[in-house]
């Protein structure tokens, strides 16, 4: 619902602020106030194209500002997702665009900038307008489609369809990714089979690398340690006999030493048992010394050759990493990929023959959900056309028919069905059929917009309702009919209706007059201001008689606002 209008320097207007509600609202004036510029201005709110010439002359620049309260469930709610705008659904939607005297745009959803065509998008979710010079609604075939399933209620059938169609579309996907990958697999089956070849003559094992390149460094090491041990060995040994031989000497001289002496020697005798218990100790930690060292010797003791051996296949590793752009860990995982991709070379035929079973199996279920929803379309076109037909006598088109067409094309199928349908209209009996705008007037299109939404009131897509001047050329009992009918529509939503009638006004919750007058500075204004009570009596009354105001128009004004729709 349109909860509010501001508007600041578009063409008359310089500023205007109003709040609307629920309901019927209709906008009444005298012919050129600006109702035009009204409508212009919420346009330029919802995204329409703007021209600079909307500026009003002397500004810098035009504004305008739409606030709507938005049902839970209302389908703006996912536009605002997918965009990414911040939207708190307890909070009213604002849509606001600046318009500058150059031409330049912006617009804002709820204060973040966002795209015109973002605010176009949002616009027409939010706002339907019909009128002498705009019914996109109608007059885009695009929309009869989801007009009439509107009007069918087939939701489950719709649901099917689009299901079906899911996945034909991804079985279709999964068959042509499957050719595309086996007629590049195949150009490459020689390439392939050469490198599982060598990879698996190579053999290349995990963590292999690091292995190799820790013994290489270790081999390359081990040529120098030979001097090494024999520089070590040397020093243990030494001439004469080494250290070994003068330690065991010491050794036997303390022992003699001992036996001269005999027990009773007392410290004397300490201090010598003390020092043979030192060399005694170092006797044993020299012959563990030479024996940790021949041990060290004979592990540097290498095969022959094996430094070679080493390199050889570190580098034959590398060299294959190397050729096919991978790091040497990874050639276990290349050798298995080339090897899934010549098995698929290998079963290509039958995996292939698989995907089209598939995909002629969901062909199948897709073509019975769009020949069932087909067949509900064609049924409910009828009842529509007939339901629509029965609306038109009321409103001074007792000539015209309407008819609703489907038309079926099963090889231009989408997630929608196949049918294209189109609302053609003759307005004179023996007049052929025809698009809605190059058949019907102004009035007329304005007319059969309010016949066809009266009929589908209750399954609409909230939508604000507009009608400009859809009583145009009428008056009597066919005025009387149109507001019924807007009057009707609105139960279920928000209808504002830019009228000339007497009998649409007085059917109204809710009236406005668009007033222009002098600005004070030799220029114009427009203005909108909200008629209740007396105001609201004397402009019916205006609209009965003129400028000059009667008091039969006044009771006639009192009788018609008495009328219950």
């Amino acid at each position: 619902m349109l909860q509010s209008l501001s508007i600041r320097n578009v063409v008359l207007i310089d500023a205007l602020d109003a709040g609307f509600e629920g309901g019927l609202s209709a906008l009444t004036g005298e012919t050129g106030a600006g109702k035009s510029i009204l409508l212009g201005a919420l346009g330029l709110a919802v995204g329409a194209r703007a021209e600079r010439t909307l500026v009003r002359a002397g500004a810098d620049d035009a504004r305008a500002i739409a606030e709507f309260e938005l049902a839970d469930h209302h389908p703006v709610a996912a536009i605002l997702a997918e965009a990414e705008i911040e939207y708190d659904r307890a909070e009213p939607l604002i849509l606001r665009r600046r318009l500058t005297a150059d031409g330049k745009s912006r617009a804002h959803i709820n204060d973040q900038p966002a795209s015109v065509s973002l605010l176009k998008q949002l616009g027409e979710t939010l706002v339907e307008v019909h009128g002498q010079h705009d019914g996109r609604g109608l007059m885009d075939p695009k929309t009869h489609l989801g007009l009439l399933d509107g009007y069918a209620g087939h939701a489950a059938l719709l649901a099917a369809c689009r299901a079906g169609w899911k996945a034909y579309a991804d079985a279709r996907r999964d068959r042509d990714e499957l050719i595309a990958s086996t007629q590049a697999s195949q150009a490459e089956q020689d390439f392939l089979q050469h490198a599982v070849r060598e990879l698996d003559e190579l053999a290349p094992r995990a963590g292999e690398e690091a292995a190799l390149a820790e013994e290489r460094q270790f081999l390359m090491g081990a040529e120098k340690a030979a001097s090494e041990f024999a520089d070590a060995q040397a020093a243990l040994s030494g001439e004469g006999g080494g250290m070994e031989n003068r330690l065991n000497a010491a050794l036997r001289g303390l022992e003699r030493i001992r036996e001269q002496i005999g027990e009773g020697a007392g410290e004397a005798a300490s201090a010598l048992d003390r020092a043979a218990s030192a060399i005694d100790r170092a006797l044993i930690e020299f012959s563990e010394a030479h024996e940790a060292l021949a041990d060290a010797e004979r592990a540097f003791d290498v095969e022959p050759g094996r430094l070679e051996q080493v390199e050889e296949r570190l580098f034959a590793l590398r060299a294959a990493a190397r050729k096919h752009g991978v790091e040497v860990e990874g050639l276990v995982d290349l050798r298995t990929r080339f090897a899934d991709q010549l098995d698929a070379i290998e079963h290509a035929g039958d995996r292939l023959a698989e995907a089209e079973n598939r995909l002629t199996a969901a062909r199948a279920v897709y073509e019975d959900a769009a020949s069932a929803l087909s067949a509900s379309r064609k049924a409910s076109a009828e009842a529509l056309a007939v339901a629509v037909g029965a609306e038109l006598p009321p409103l001074k088109m007792d000539k015209a028919q309407i008819r609703v067409g489907v038309e079926s094309d099963e090889q231009a199928g989408n997630a929608r069905g196949w049918d294209k349908v189109a609302i053609e209209v003759s307005t004179n009996p023996g007049a052929p059929f025809g698009p809605l705008d190059k058949i019907a007037s102004g009035g007329e299109l304005s007319r059969f917009a309010l016949a066809l939404k009266v009929v589908l009131a209750g399954d609409d897509d909230m939508r604000v309702m507009i009608f400009d001047e859809v009583d145009q050329g009428v008056g009597g009992a066919v005025a009387d009919a149109v507001g019924r009918r807007l009057k009707q529509l609105s139960r279920s939503g928000q209808t504002l209706v830019v009228t000339h009638s007497p009998q649409v006004a007085a059917l109204a919750d809710h009236h406005w007059k668009i007033e222009k007058s002098d600005d004070g500075q030799g220029g114009m204004r427009t203005t909108l201001r909200r008629l209740t009570g007396e105001e609201r009596r004397e402009e019916i009354a205006r609209m009965l008689s003129g400028a000059d105001i009667t008091d039969a128009a006044r009771a006639q004004a009192d009788a018609l606002m008495a009328v219950e729709a």
